[in-house]
C-alpha cells in the first residue's frame, strides 16, 4: 500500500452527498494524489451488446448512485477501505464506439498504466460498459500478473464462439480469454447461471474451457454457505479477476440491464456470496452491463455502486493480510 496517509472522500458532514464533483463515492480524482492503491475507472463502451444497448451510460449513472454510499466503514467486512488505502477515481477510458477491435485495444492500452507493475500492488475496478470490456482488462492484467483465475457472476456463460461472425462481443469474451491463455487452467467459475441456452453442447464446451458452474437453481439446493465453500476451494490463493454482470441479479433487483433473465439472485444473496469470500486474492474486478435507460428509482445503479464498494473492501482486506474464511466461519460471514 502507499505510504502516505490516504486522502478520503469529501466529508458528507460538511458537503451534502448530493453536492460536489460526481466521482465515485466522491473520492479524489487520480491527479489529486501523489500515489494510489486502487483505481476505479469507467469504461463507457457498449458496442458488443447483443440485445438492449445503453451500458455506455453505466459509469456515469453508477457514479451518481454512489453518492448514496456512506463509504467510511464496512461493518460486514470490518474495513474502512477508503481510509486504509488510497482509492481514486481515474475517470473514463476513451475508446471508439464504432469499432470493437479498436475499442478493445484502446481499453487495454489505457488500463495497463493504471496497474503499474507486479511489485506496485496496484489494483483496478472498472465500471462498464457491456461485458466486452472484461477481455481487454484481462489482457492488461495478464501483462502484469500472468494468467489469473476468473470468478464470474452472471446469468449467462459468455463463452460462446461468435455472434454474426464477430469473435469479440459481450457473449464471447471468456472463450477468447481461455484461447489466449489469460486464465489459470481449471480455476475459473461461473456463479448465477440460469435460463435456456442456444444448444445443449454449450455447457459441454464451457466445461472444456475449464469452468465450473454454480447455477441459481443449485443455490436452492446447497445454499449460500456451501456455494462459498465450493468457490473458495476452487480459487485457493490464485490471483483472481472478479467480473460481475449486474444481470446475475433477478430483474426485480436490477431491471436496468441489457439482457435480463428471470429467476436470478436476490441482492442479499449476491452480497453474502461476495462477502463470504473475504480474503481471496483479487487483483482486478469489474461491474458491468448497467443500462440506466431501463432502470427506475436507481435500483440497478445503487446495486452496482454497492458492489463496487464491496469489491474495494475485499481488496483492502486482502492487502492487509486477510485470509479466506474457513468453513467454520462461513455461516457467520454470510448472515
Amino acid at each position: 500500500m502507499t505510504t502516505h496517509k490516504p486522502i478520503g472522500p469529501v466529508d458528507a458532514t460538511k458537503v451534502p452527498r448530493y453536492a460536489g464533483l460526481g466521482t465515485f463515492a466522491r473520492l479524489p480524482q487520480i491527479d489529486r494524489v501523489p500515489d494510489y492503491d486502487i483505481a476505479i475507472v469507467g469504461v463507457p463502451f457498449d458496442g458488443g451488446t447483443s440485445f438492449r444497448p445503453g451500458a455506455r451510460f453505466g459509469p456515469a449513472a453508477v457514479r451518481e448512485a454512489s453518492r448514496l454510499l456512506r463509504p467510511g466503514y464496512h461493518p460486514e467486512l470490518d474495513v474502512e477501505p477508503v481510509y486504509e488505502a488510497q482509492v481514486v477515481d481515474a475517470g473514463d477510458i476513451a475508446c471508439t464506439p464504432y469499432d470493437i477491435t479498436r475499442a478493445v485495444r484502446e481499453i487495454e492500452e489505457q488500463a495497463l498504466p493504471l496497474l503499474g507493475d507486479a511489485d506496485s500492488g496496484k489494483k483496478i475496478i472498472s465500471i462498464g460498459g457491456d461485458h466486452t470490456i472484461a477481455l481487454p482488462m484481462l489482457r492488461a492484467l495478464n501483462k502484469v500478473h500472468g494468467p489469473v483465475a476468473l470468478l464470474h457472476f452472471d446469468a449467462h456463460l459468455d463463452t460462446w464462439d461468435t455472434y454474426f461472425d464477430q469473435p469479440i462481443t459481450h457473449g464471447t469474451i471468456f472463450r477468447r480469454a481461455f484461447e489466449e491463455g489469460l486464465l489459470v487452467e481449471d480455476k475459473s467459475m461461473h456463479v448465477g447461471i440460469r435460463g435456456p441456452v442456444y444448444d445443449r453442447d454449450d455447457f459441454l464446451h464451457d466445461h472444456e474451457f475449464g469452468f465450473q458452474i454454480i447455477r441459481c437453481s443449485d443455490l436452492d439446493v446447497i445454499g449460500v454457505p456451501a456455494a462459498i465453500q465450493r468457490v473458495k476451494d476452487r480459487l485457493g490463493d490464485t490471483p483472481v479477476y472478479v467480473s460481475i454482470d449486474i444481470d446475475v441479479l433477478d430483474p426485480s433487483y436490477a431491471p436496468g440491464t441489457g439482457t435480463p433473465e428471470m429467476g436470478g439472485l436476490h441482492s442479499r444473496e449476491l452480497l453474502a456470496l461476495l462477502r463470504g469470500l473475504n480474503g481471496i486474492n483479487i487483483v482486478g474486478a469489474d461491474v458491468v452491463e448497467v443500462a440506466p435507460a431501463y432502470d427506475h428509482a436507481d435500483i440497478t445503479t445503487v446495486a452496482a455502486a454497492t458492489l463496487v464498494f464491496d469489491l474495494l473492501g475485499l481488496m483492502v482486506n486482502r492487502s492487509k493480510g486477510a485470509t479466506i474464511a474457513g468453513s467454520e466461519d462461513l455461516e457467520t460471514a454470510t448472515v
